[in-house]
C-alpha cells in the first residue's frame, strides 16, 4: 500500500465533491468575465453538461452526433486554472507522456503501456469532419492514483501531463501508462480540446473539457498485474453507473480498448466538438 494512501482520508476520497468547487470557481470566471469585468484571457471555460453548444441553430449538431458531455477538469488540471500550468513550459508538446520534462524531477510513470488516440470531428458536420489543427491537453493518475504536479511525493514530476495536434484526420496520440483507480472515482483521464496548438500553450479559449472512461474488464486484467494491487480494492467499491462524473451516462465516453496486459493496450475515442 502506497504510503499516500495510508495517512487519514485519501485526498481523492472526497470524489466529485472534491471537483466541484474548482468547477465552480471556473464557472464563476466564465460569468464575470462575461459581463465584462474581468479579462477571459488566461482563464479556462467550463459549461454545464447538459448546455447546448451554442445559442445559434445553426451550429447545433446533426441528431446522430451529439457534442462530447462537458466535464470538471477536477482538482489537479495543471492549466493554472488551479496553480501550476504546465502547458507554458517547453517540452509540454509531446506524444510520449510517460516521462517528466524540462526541470522537473525527471521520473518516470510506471505501469502497463497504453497508447491513447483520440479523434476530434466537428459536432455540427454529423462528426464526419475532422477537426484539423486542434490541440488536445491530456492528464491523468499514475498506477498509484497520484497526480503529477499535485500529489505528495510526485509534486516535483510532471509526466503523464501533454498536448499534441490533431493531425488532418483530426487524430492525437499519446503513449502513457494504465492510470490506477483512486478512491472515489471510476478509472478515467482528463482531457482539454482547444481551437490551435497556440490556444493551448498558452493556455486560454478553451472549448470543450471532459473526461474518458476504462471499461471495467480492462480495469480487471490491469490491475490483476503487480503494481496495481491497491487499485483492485478501490475498483470493487465502483461502477460506472454509482461514479459521481459517469453515472448520469457514459456511452460517449467509453473508450473502445485493445490488446493485452503482455503487450500494451490502445484506447480510442471519438469526440466531437
Amino acid at each position: 500500500m502506497n504510503g499516500r494512501h495510508a495517512e487519514g482520508p485519501h485526498e481523492h476520497d472526497r470524489g466529485l465533491s472534491h471537483d466541484l468547487p474548482v468547477l465552480a470557481r471556473r464557472r464563476m470566471i466564465r460569468l464575470v468575465a462575461g459581463a465584462g469585468l474581468i479579462p477571459l484571457a488566461g482563464c479556462t471555460s467550463e459549461r454545464e453538461t447538459s448546455a447546448p453548444p451554442s445559442s445559434s441553430p445553426s451550429a447545433a449538431p446533426s441528431a446522430g452526433c451529439a457534442t462530447i458531455p462537458e466535464e470538471t477538469a477536477g482538482p489537479f488540471p495543471g492549466d493554472g486554472s488551479n496553480g501550476v500550468n504546465v502547458l507554458k513550459e517547453s517540452g509540454v508538446v509531446r506524444s510520449d507522456i510517460t516521462r517528466s520534462f524540462g526541470d522537473s524531477a525527471g521520473g518516470t510513470a510506471e505501469g502497463i503501456p497504453l497508447t491513447i488516440t483520440l479523434t476530434v470531428v466537428d459536432a455540427a458536420s454529423g462528426c464526419d469532419a475532422p477537426k484539423r489543427g486542434a490541440a488536445v491537453y491530456l492528464w491523468h493518475c499514475d498506477r498509484d492514483g497520484a497526480y503529477s504536479l499535485y500529489s505528495d511525493g510526485v509534486t516535483e514530476e510532471n509526466y503523464l501531463r501533454g498536448v499534441q495536434e490533431t493531425d488532418d484526420e483530426g487524430r492525437v496520440t499519446f503513449k502513457s501508462v494504465f492510470p490506477g483507480c483512486y478512491p472515489g472515482r471510476w478509472p478515467h483521464l482528463h482531457f482539454e480540446v482547444y481551437d490551435s496548438l497556440a490556444d493551448a500553450t498558452a493556455a486560454t479559449s478553451i472549448t470543450n473539457t471532459s473526461q474518458l472512461a476504462f471499461p471495467k474488464d480492462v480495469c480487471d486484467a490491469v490491475y490483476a498485474t503487480d503494481g496495481y494491487g491497491e487499485s483492485v480494492r478501490n475498483l470493487s467499491t465502483l461502477s460506472l453507473e454509482s461514479d459521481g462524473i459517469f453515472s448520469d451516462g457514459h456511452d460517449r465516453q467509453l473508450a473502445t480498448v485493445t490488446g493485452s496486459t503482455g503487450d500494451g493496450y490502445t484506447a480510442t475515442l471519438t469526440v466531437p466538438v
